[in-house]
């Protein structure tokens, strides 16, 4: 090959494909997530399982593609095994969650994990940790990667907030002692909200960790398709279930929580 040839990954980076993958995986997720709550039975089941596959597609992307082939990588082993850690260990034990059980519509497991579990994890790890990165752009730099730990931690247990109650109405899994519950959700308890923190603040941690051992310098920032998925899956879907599912308790806390990052954001930008 000639000297004079521009290929390679840094040709393909300066042509703007790498950040293009992820935005389509995340199109498509917002198209596929239009579909939920259109459809029923097995249809919706697939779409489920659709949004999944393309949202954790996007999250293995978009870090590859800001950060490096091998933070892409180390993003996917590293959100798999920890999500099927948790959830192994809450199964056996009821710990950090509560008591809950899956059903056998959710197909193949690993250690009684279903395989659609640790692929959502992914769905939401990494949009959680871009959007906390937004968030804690502001704080003083020895602290921001702490904060960035804890706020990704809330993102991600907030996401639950909404997620967890359509899952539980699909037919997914089933709480045991589904009360006390947050105000207008009682199909899941408070104890899930508590595990969630405490898994996000382990999961983040540890991609903090990652990332920095991962990722090759001067990557461009990919942050358009991990905050389009977040954006429609969690004001998105209050919207849903507002409308369309029967869900007003998560659809009012999905709102609220939205409105509050909104609110965050807009505090920064005036503040420039």
């Amino acid at each position: 090959m000639s000297a004079g040839v521009d290929s390679g990954p840094a040709a393909l980076r300066r042509a703007g494909l790498p950040a293009r993958v992820p935005l389509v995986l995340a199109v498509l997720l917002v198209l596929a997530a239009i579909a939920y709550p259109l459809s029923d039975g097995g249809a919706r089941d697939a779409v489920s399982w659709t949004i999944v596959l393309l949202g954790s597609g996007v999250s293995v992307t978009a870090a590859a593609a800001a950060h490096g082939a091998r933070t892409g990588a180390a993003v996917l082993a590293l959100v798999v095994v920890t999500a099927v850690v948790f959830e192994s260990v809450g199964l056996a034990t009821g710990f950090p969650y509560g008591e809950y059980t899956y059903s056998d519509v959710l197909g193949p497991t690993l250690l009684g994990v279903p395989f659609l579990v640790p692929l959502a994890w992914l769905m939401m790890a990494w949009p959680s940790r871009v959007l906390a990165g937004l968030l804690t752009r502001r704080v003083r730099e020895g602290r921001r990667r702490a904060a960035r730990v804890a706020v990704a931690a809330a993102v991600f247990a907030g996401w639950d907030v909404v997620l967890d109650p359509q899952l539980v109405q699909a037919g997914y899994w089933t709480w045991a002692h589904p009360a006390p519950g947050l105000p207008g959700i009682d199909t899941v308890p408070l104890t899930n909200l508590a595990g969630w923190l405490l898994a996000g603040l382990v999961l983040m941690a540890l991609l903090e960790v990652a990332v920095a051992r991962t990722a090759v310098p001067g990557g461009p920032p990919v942050t358009a398709a991990p905050l389009l998925v977040i954006a429609w899956m969690v004001p998105g879907g209050a919207l849903a279930h507002a409308l369309w599912l029967d869900l007003p308790g998560s659809a009012a806390w999905g709102a609220a929580l939205s409105a509050g990052v909104l609110a965050v954001l807009a505090l920064q930008a005036r503040r420039r």
